[in-house]
């Protein structure tokens, strides 16, 4: 059966307020949950960061849902670092946590001071900070030389269920080149057709583990009101992924959204008022190949969508 998850979006929720949501979510029928991990909004309408990692200890303690995160190793965390957090949360949370590892963006990672890297060399040091993270996983001390550096580095707390490292992919290409590390695999929405492709592709490389669909998504009483929804929280996320990894700054990200109108943001956002539709599409996702569907309601406010989502979306998709 499809796992039917809730995505708690750090940039838009207030950590006490994406708390709350996850404990509404649970008692509303969804299965898991997941976060996304940010130091910097994608719009200023937007306008929250919270950190992730405390985040998940408390909605773990708080609820018995399973988390994922998405992280990405290699500038502003040291790879040490997240093996780590990886590790602790593993310890006290055993079999609840998995941790998506990706390439990174700049809108986070240029607070370092360290230039941003080209699409190669990003991937070829996500595969670095993947083997030190295992290695320190399996209870190794690590010494690791290369465009990540890691000095007689060990975990002494251990997790006795290792949690999945997930590769994030918002490209075929990205699905097939890091696919023989990765312990599933998550996405965001998109046509059948292409996300059947990637996950043809991430197998084909040797990719395991379950597919994850993070949807995103805007429903409301009327399509108007979801049309706006989605226009003011979401624009700024309709360029293609070289856009979303390289853009710096959250003003840039506004100044490229300032013209984009809804027919651009139908193409990132699933946009209806009709809980049948959506349904219906949400389940060509599934039909496609996804395992997980993670429901990313792109709205600040959630208390309708999962009222609305528990007693009609859920049941019928299962």
């Amino acid at each position: 059966m499809t796992v039917l998850g809730f995505h708690v979006s750090h940039e838009q929720l207030h950590p006490a307020e994406g708390l709350r949501a996850a404990r509404l979510a649970q008692d509303a029928g969804f299965d898991a949950a997941m976060c996304s991990d940010h130091l910097a909004p994608w719009s200023e309408r937007q306008g929250e960061s919270g950190f992730s990692w405390s985040w998940l200890g408390a909605a773990l303690a708080a609820t018995g849902l399973p988390y994922g995160t998405v992280c990405a190793p290699g500038q502003r965390y040291h790879p040490v670092i997240v093996a780590q957090a990886i590790a602790t949360l593993g310890a006290m949370y055993p079999g609840r946590l998995w941790v998506a590892l990706g390439s990174g963006e700049n809108l986070n990672e240029h607070v370092t001071g360290d230039p941003w890297p080209p699409k190669a060399e990003r991937d070829a040091r996500l595969a670095e900070c993947v083997e030190v993270i295992r290695a320190l996983l399996r209870g190794q001390e690590v010494d690791h030389a290369g465009l990540v550096v890691a000095r007689q580095a060990r975990l002494w707390t251990l997790p006795e269920v290792v949690p999945p490292l997930v590769l994030p992919a918002l490209t075929v290409a990205t699905a097939r080149r890091h696919a023989v590390w990765a312990d599933g695999l998550v996405t965001v929405n998109k046509p059948a057709a292409e996300l059947r492709q990637m996950v043809e592709a991430y197998r084909e490389a040797g990719g395991a583990g379950e597919v994850a669909v993070q949807v995103h998504l805007s429903w409301a009483p009327t399509v108007e009101e979801a049309e706006a929804i989605a226009l003011d929280q979401w624009r700024t996320l309709t360029g293609s992924p070289a856009v979303a990894a390289d853009t710096a700054t959250t003003a840039r990200f506004d100044a490229l959204g300032r013209d984009v109108g809804i027919e651009q943001v139908r193409r990132a956002v699933l946009v209806d008022a009709d809980l049948g539709a959506l349904t219906g599409r949400l389940a060509a996702l599934r039909d496609a190949g996804a395992d997980r569907l993670y429901l990313h309601h792109v709205g600040r406010e959630q208390d309708a969508f999962v009222e609305a989502f528990g007693a009609h979306v859920l049941p019928a998709l299962r």
